[in-house]
């Protein structure tokens, strides 16, 4: 790539570099963000092959199969590589066109790959198999020496996984628990989910602790919300019978020619009534 870039002004093609840097750091935790680099760099320099390549692998993070295929299909010409047919033949999947990737599972540029591009053809094939209702199809295709060896390789979590992924749609539980465990043998990353799928299998059901914790402070802060509630309610009530009992202590007509209002001393706030003293009830 860096052979490439120096066909460009100096000042752009840094500026290409940086947006390429970006894409590669963002293209997994944030496809969206890395396409949007993609495309800046894209605009830059179009005619620079790992500038179409990038942004090639940026809109197939996105699942932008069609415009992926094109920037795939660019660089393919622009290097004459066959690097990429395996993921090329993917997008023809996520295009919905399964029978276009078997064709290309056939095509001479399957001999030109490494064995890692074999794999990933087969890998493709197999899941297109899978697309066209074709399982035990699928699970033939995935059986080859590289499924058989016990040696470990990048390629072979990804390919132990699959096989017992199509074991288990197959119905074959009993097999597909074997490849998950050997798929965990293989995935010291943790790039799959096999330990899952293997749980999943035996009905072992994990429990999220954190998620444990937090719903527990949450029901600890509802009571507690409701505990201010009601000690809110008890003020609010206690307030309100000390002001009814205020009212009722001062109420007099005062159109009566007797009309005194009471002292305080003549009033049990408390039993909100009021209480009139005797010498007070013989003048009425």
């Amino acid at each position: 790539m860096r052979q490439e870039l120096l066909s460009l002004p100096k000042g752009l093609a840094e500026e290409v570099s940086r947006n390429l840097v970006m894409v590669a750091r963002l293209i997994d935790e944030d496809p969206e963000q890395a396409y949007a680099y993609a495309r800046i760099a894209l605009r830059l320099a179009s005619r620079v092959a790992a500038v179409r390549e990038a942004a090639g692998f940026a809109a197939y993070a996105t699942q932008k199969y069609s415009e992926a295929l094109a920037e795939f299909r660019a660089s393919k010409r622009m290097t004459g590589s066959v690097e990429l047919w395996p993921v090329m033949a993917d997008c023809e999947r996520g295009l919905g066109r399964p029978e276009r990737a078997l064709a290309m599972a056939g095509e001479p540029e399957v001999q030109k790959l490494d064995k890692a591009g074999q794999v990933e053809m087969r890998l493709v094939a197999a899941g297109a198999r899978r697309d066209m209702g074709e399982l035990d199809a699928a699970i033939v295709t995935l059986q080859s020496p590289e499924l058989a060896s016990n040696s470990v390789q990048p390629w072979t979590a990804r390919l132990r996984y699959a096989y017992a992924d199509a074991l288990l749609a197959a119905g074959r539980e009993d097999e597909a628990r074997e490849w998950f465990a050997k798929t965990l043998e293989a995935d010291k990353d943790g790039a799959t989910d096999a330990s899952d799928r293997l749980a999943e299998i035996d009905g072992v059901e994990f429990v999220d602790a954190a998620a444990v914790e937090e719903e527990e402070a949450d029901l600890a802060d509802d009571l507690d919300d409701a505990d201010d509630a009601d000690d809110e309610d008890e003020d609010e009530d206690e307030v309100a019978a000390a002001e009814r009992a205020a009212d009722q202590a001062e109420y007099y007509d005062e159109d009566d020619e007797e009309y005194e209002p009471l002292d305080e001393a003549d009033v049990d706030v408390t039993d909100e009534i009021v209480v009139v003293e005797d010498d007070e009830r013989d003048k009425a």
